[in-house]
């Protein structure tokens, strides 16, 4: 049965799960149809802003890594494969703060709203990481490693899930495209700093200790900014809160109506009969959450392992091909300009090759190009295979970071993201040692083999078990 609803008409006054569901149709129904304006780009961006410092401070992982080293707070490589001294340990704990985040905090935006979770991690991060820097102790700056993971970890959940309900259904990939173009221009920023600040001194501090300052300055800079963003209007009608719902669509249909000049195509809504209750957490062992679920698990334990496998070990392979620390703190700049401008380019096409191919052929020339990164030795070949590597790692980015979050309904939506993705997390948390060790024992290419291994994986979850998602409504694809 189908029916139409128009623009600013009143919510359903009933507070059963009927007319919750009812509304929520008419909410889904009502955004899909926006045409895609300048207002609904900065709504992207407000919400992008805060995700910059969580990419800044994991994407300077790697590149103050040396300053720490020099500094005597960590060593390169230890003796124990779980050496808690090394740099396998700082990133290990990061992980394992991202991992608790996404894991066992992911409820929180599903039960207090997308809006004030990210404010509130936002926060967390910020006083956290200013803490951090403030060490002099190795067990003091992985416990606050550890506890500044958390926040980041529950604040990517809530973007990724926030930016999936707030967009029209054509522009999905695109508004994850851009959303990673945000963040990621935090990746040459922190490298930029990282060159300039980690060998000096400066007013008295360790130059990587500015380093990370500076992102817990920022943040709390860009709180300001985001308080206008609304809350997510699914969010709101799948609670019952149909005139705080409506509120927020009618003011995006107004704007939008205004910024096109033409008037918005009546919605229709799909009404028909279906099983009024609510969901519950034991929906995803049910048909097909549950083979969802196994399979982007599976999937974010090994697309970690090649992700981070590289991005947080660029200074440090460098360093190993012979390249001096300042030298290489500067190519992994220029490797870094790579990331936003991968997932710039990848709003060409982000919504126009299905999401499962692009993670598919992602995955693909990671291999390539990384077994062809671990057998050179001169800076033009490195820095090409290196850019062509953060190409292909950001392309992937943006193809899971929406396709994990569409495919599960909005009640949800942020604590399913949160499981699937804590396993990126715990296999990231890992990495740092199992990267170590391959380092050690049998130089770069060895660690690209293990990279290859983890991205064959990839292809063959992804590639035979993943289903279409582009453009399809989010109804559709979660009955």
């Amino acid at each position: 049965m189908q029916t139409n609803v128009t623009a600013g008409s009143p919510p359903l006054a009933s507070p059963s799960l009927e007319a919750d569901a009812t509304l929520g149709a008419q909410i889904s129904a009502r955004i899909d149809r926006l045409p895609i304006t300048l207002h609904v780009w900065i709504l992207v961006l407000l919400i992008s802003l805060g995700g910059f410092f969580e990419v800044y401070d994991l994407i300077f992982t790697g590149y103050i890594a040396p300053g720490m080293v020099k500094s005597g707070l960590l060593q390169t490589a230890t003796k124990a494969f779980f050496g808690m001294t090394g740099i396998g340990a700082f990133i290990a704990a990061t992980f394992a703060g991202l991992f608790v985040g996404t894991f066992a905090l992911s409820w929180m935006p599903d039960r207090y709203g997308r809006r004030a979770v990210f404010t509130f991690s936002l926060l967390w991060y910020s006083v956290s990481s200013a803490i951090m820097a403030l060490q002099t102790t190795t067990d003091g700056l992985l416990i606050w490693r550890f506890v500044t993971g958390i926040g980041l970890g529950v604040e990517m959940i809530t973007i990724d899930t926030y930016l999936t309900e707030i967009v029209p259904r054509q522009m999905r990939g695109r508004a994850t495209a851009f959303n990673q173009t945000v963040m990621l221009s935090a990746a040459p920023v922190a490298a930029f700093l990282s060159w300039w600040l980690v060998p000096q001194v400066v007013f008295g501090l360790d130059g990587w200790r500015v380093v990370v300052l500076a992102g817990s300055v920022g943040a709390v800079i860009v709180w300001f900014i985001r308080r206008g963003v609304p809350e997510s209007p699914r969010w709101l009608a799948d609670h019952g809160r149909q005139a705080e719902s409506e509120q927020v669509v009618s003011k995006m249909e107004s704007t939008v109506i205004s910024q096109s000049g033409v008037s918005l195509a009546t919605p229709e809504i799909d009404i028909s009969p279906r099983t009024q209750r609510r969901v519950s957490l034991a929906d995803l062992r049910q048909a097909p959450y549950r083979s969802r679920l196994i399979m982007l698990t599976a999937f974010n334990f090994f697309q970690a392992i090649g992700y981070h496998g590289f991005v947080n070990w660029v200074p440090t392979l460098l360093i190993v091909q012979g390249i001096t620390v300042t030298r290489s703190l500067l190519y992994s700049f220029i490797i870094a300009f790579a990331l936003p401008v991968g997932s710039l380019l990848s709003m060409l096409y982000a919504d126009r090759i299905q999401r499962k191919y692009l993670i598919v052929l992602s995955a693909l020339a990671i291999s390539i190009c990384g077994i062809a990164f671990g057998q050179m030795r001169s800076t033009i070949p490195l820095i090409s295979c290196g850019i062509l590597i953060s190409f292909a790692a950001q392309t992937m980015a943006v193809s899971f970071h929406a396709y994990q979050t569409e495919v599960f309904p909005t009640a949800l939506r942020g604590r399913a993201s949160g499981i699937v993705y804590s396993a990126s997390r715990l296999s990231a948390m890992f990495s740092g040692f199992i990267i170590a060790a391959l380092l050690k024992s049998f130089g770069v290419g060895g660690v690209f083999a293990g990279v290859t291994v983890a991205m064959i994986a990839v292809v063959i979850l992804i590639g035979s078990f993943g289903p279409k998602t582009n453009g399809v409504p989010l109804e559709k694809l979660n009955p």
